[in-house]
């Protein structure tokens, strides 16, 4: 008698779930090297902020090279991010991560952090398989390629103060 309001499956939650849940799902790659550099003054935090205004930001890694100090590593891990240190150049190892992203079902929109034009075929796997992308990037040096080809192209940090502040 009271089954009628029962519902049959989990499927009759899962409309629930969406509407309260429009929010994409963002995963971010931090070409660390390239943007977490002194005359960028950025900080992860405000990041984090700004991914906020496009969705969930589920995933944040930060790449680093072998070079990296322990001092960022502990800074990184503070702000929430996943670092991951790599020998060598972290392109691989970025364009691998985001290749993971690009297939993961629960990722919406791929973010990379970068300056590097040669992340451009990655933006284009990356729009093919229907997600959307953007771009974080710093002057100077900011890809004019890299920014016209995603989806949303974001500059960040302050290269040149203004004098007497």
């Amino acid at each position: 008698m009271g089954n009628s309001n029962k519902p049959s499956s989990i499927r009759d939650y899962l409309p629930l779930k969406k509407k309260v849940s429009a929010q994409k799902n963002i995963g971010l790659l931090v070409d660390g090297p390239n943007m977490l550099r002194k005359e960028f003054n950025l900080d992860l935090e405000s990041i984090r902020g700004l991914m906020s205004e496009y969705g969930k930001m589920r995933v944040g890694k930060v790449l680093l090279n072998q070079y990296a100090s322990d001092k960022l590593i502990e800074a990184i891990v503070n702000q929430g991010f996943t670092p991951i240190v790599v020998a060598g150049d972290t392109d691989v190892h970025l364009a691998m991560e985001a290749m993971e992203l690009i297939y993961n079902p629960n990722i919406d929109v791929l973010a990379l952090m970068t300056r590097n034009a040669d992340f451009l075929p990655l933006l284009n796997k990356t729009k093919e398989n229907g997600k959307e992308t953007i771009v974080i990037g710093a002057e100077p040096g900011f890809s004019i390629a890299l920014q016209n080809t995603t989806d949303s192209a974001i500059t960040v940090g302050n290269p040149h103060p203004s004098p007497g502040k």
